[in-house]
């Protein structure tokens, strides 16, 4: 495995070298490789339902008490920990643009969903010092999956790909429930490291059969990733007893060993290939120019092939650029496509929520089940949502590689991590499904029972009294007996017809709710998505434009160069190839055996033969 710092080397001797050749654009793209080997940072998304011991994990993990903890639900906005000199709190909040506000750290746990101005709070982002967060880990804690208010599975699905590594946890009080097992299949298709962690072992004596079931209901589900065992509170006594063997028995040392197996060694990885291919292209770009020249230099015969060759590749370059409207036809078209389909999905899973609770409504007094239709419609609506957005990141993506079909002459094209796009701030927590009134009281009741049996024992009464009996006889008290049950009754069904109808009601509107936020946050991500990929395969044309031109350039000029500089000339742009040609022999062994040669990338343009 090769460290940062020769990396760094590498992306820094390459920018040199297109410095001095005046290539402005891969300078600007070397420079941001080079600011993401210098700044490796990691996200790691710790998620869960609600009561997991999400935040007392997150606290054993940085070894400070950080996040607030609390019996009931404690984590109500998404934080975001990193490292810092001193302990620092942002709030960003939902102001049409985000804005941030910084806010005491002793205030943390007090902290809700609206901010102290009213607006919806998207994050809280704190700084503190810890070894863990120095070495370049960032750790999100969510809010609990379905709870109420909360951004449930939806807004934490939304983050998943741009995370390094997922946490989902779940105490071992009882096996994985049916949304932690959707969850976790959703979140496996965003982000390729998910680890189950069984929390609160310290609490629960059978926890080691509920962790034998959980492993049975993932292979039931085809569901393959590791789950591991661990206990914060067993942590956080090792940690302060400075005791081994506590800090063994609470399970986190399989937890670093996951982060550094599938996290920090998958990431080096993927950063020494992305470099080396980012290298590779630009000495391509390089090797074209400074080639061209050297050969119109030394053989001017092969020069002058060399530009005939330079000509033809750069006439069929300005067809691709001139010819731009055909992939932008075929992305704008795509996209349109894409989000008709995302939306027509989105409301169709909607629509089939909607169906099931008004059936359930329709068989149920919702008044007495109220609480258990809001956690039922949440954790729903969060796996309809969730799935909604997984679907949308593999549409992107193939819609990527549709575009890339168009510059098949160019070689194999590289794609743009088109998921990381769909990371947003979820605004579907302040969709809240509204309570409906309570029932009526006994008194009231006892007063609907009496109004309607004194119309009874009236009436009957007078019968009574054409035939010489009281008005108050056991003929009208029976007779308003009767009429008074049959209109409690009568009032019985209609509340529930009304509460039935505010239910509905109710339903509705949050769905309604539901699918406004989501159909805003889908375009976004969409119209990210265009911007990404329109941005990357216009660079990909322009700069392999400007490389044959400057090769071409390079080699007219050559060719009116006077004898005494050319011995001077050829020199430099020997020493210059060299340089180049170095840098290409790293990235090709960075890259390893199996990408030999040529390599995919599509920023690397077609030398003609003359030039190789």
């Amino acid at each position: 495995m090769v460290a940062a710092n020769p990396l760094l080397t590498m992306v820094s001797e390459t920018i040199a070298v297109a410095r001095a050749a005046e290539r402005g654009d891969l300078v600007a793209r070397l420079e941001t490789v080079a600011g993401k080997v210098r700044d490796p940072r990691r996200r790691i998304l710790v998620a869960g339902l609600g009561n997991q011991g999400k935040s007392r994990f997150v606290n054993a993990l940085v070894n400070l008490d950080v996040c607030p903890v609390a019996d009931d639900i404690a984590t109500a906005v998404t934080i975001v920990l990193s490292y810092g000199p001193q302990p620092r709190a942002t709030v960003v909040a939902d102001g049409g643009e985000n804005t941030r506000e910084a806010v005491p750290f002793e205030a943390v746990p007090a902290l809700t969903a609206r901010s102290p101005q009213g607006r919806a709070v998207l994050r809280l982002e704190l700084e503190a010092p810890s070894q863990l967060l120095a070495d370049g880990i960032v750790v999100v804690d969510t809010p609990g999956l379905g709870a109420h208010g909360t951004t449930g599975a939806a807004g934490v699905l939304a983050q998943a790909p741009a995370a390094d590594a997922v946490l989902v946890l779940t105490d071992a009080s009882a096996e994985l429930t049916d949304p932690e097992v959707d969850f976790l299949r959703q979140v496996r298709e965003l982000c390729p490291a998910v680890a189950v962690l069984v929390t609160k072992i310290d609490l629960y004596p059978h926890w080691r059969q509920v962790f034998e079931a959980n492993r049975k209901h993932l292979r039931a589900n085809e569901i393959e990733m590791p789950m591991l065992p661990v206990s914060a509170v067993l942590r956080s006594h090792a940690m302060r007893l400075q005791d081994e063997g506590l800090g063994r028995e609470s399970g986190f040392g399989l937890v670093f060993q996951f982060l550094r197996e599938q996290v920090v060694a998958r990431d080096q990885a993927a950063m020494q290939r992305a470099v080396a291919l980012d290298i590779s292209s630009a000495t391509e770009h390089l090797a074209l120019a400074l080639g061209s020249e050297l050969v119109a230099l030394r053989d001017p015969a092969r020069g002058a092939a060399a530009i005939r060759e330079l000509h033809a590749a750069k006439a069929e370059a300005e067809k691709l650029h001139r010819h731009t409207a055909a992939w932008q036809q075929t992305l704008g078209d795509g996209i349109t496509d894409l989000a008709g389909d995302i939306d027509h999905d989105l409301r169709n899973r909607l629509r089939d929520i909607s169906r099931t609770a008004e059936d359930w409504i329709d068989d149920h007094d919702p008044g007495k089940h109220w609480d258990s239709m809001d956690e039922w419609l949440t954790a729903t609506v969060g796996s309809a949502v969730g799935d909604n957005l997984v679907w949308t990141g593999t549409r992107a993506v193939k819609l990527a590689e549709r575009v890339a079909t168009h510059f098949t002459d160019l070689g194999a094209v590289d794609l743009p991590e088109v998921r990381d796009t769909l990371d947003d701030d979820s605004r579907t927590g302040s969709c809240t499904l509204a309570d409906l009134e309570p029932d009526l009281g006994l008194s009231h009741k006892l007063l609907v029972g009496v109004r309607g049996s004194y119309g009874g024992v009236i009436m009957a009464g007078m019968v009574g009294t054409m035939a010489g009996m009281a008005l108050i006889n056991p003929l009208s008290l029976g007779a308003g007996v009767l009429l008074g049950g049959k209109a409690f009754s009568d009032d019985k069904k209609a509340r529930l017809a009304k509460r039935r109808a505010d239910a509905k009601m109710a339903v509705r509107r949050y769905l309604d709710d539901i699918a406004f936020h989501s159909g805003k946050e889908t375009k976004d991500r969409l119209h990210r998505i265009h911007r990404l990929l329109r941005d990357h395969f216009t660079a990909i044309a322009d700069r392999t434009l400007r490389s044959i031109d400057e090769s071409l350039r390079a080699a007219q000029e050559a060719a009116n160069v006077e004898a005494a500089r050319r011995t001077e000339r050829a020199a430099e742009l020997e020493r210059r190839l060299h340089v180049v040609g170095e840098l290409r022999r790293h990235a090709g062994a960075l890259l390893g055996p199996e990408s030999p040669g040529a390599l995919p990338t599509g920023n690397r343009p077609q030398l003609p033969p003359a030039v190789r």
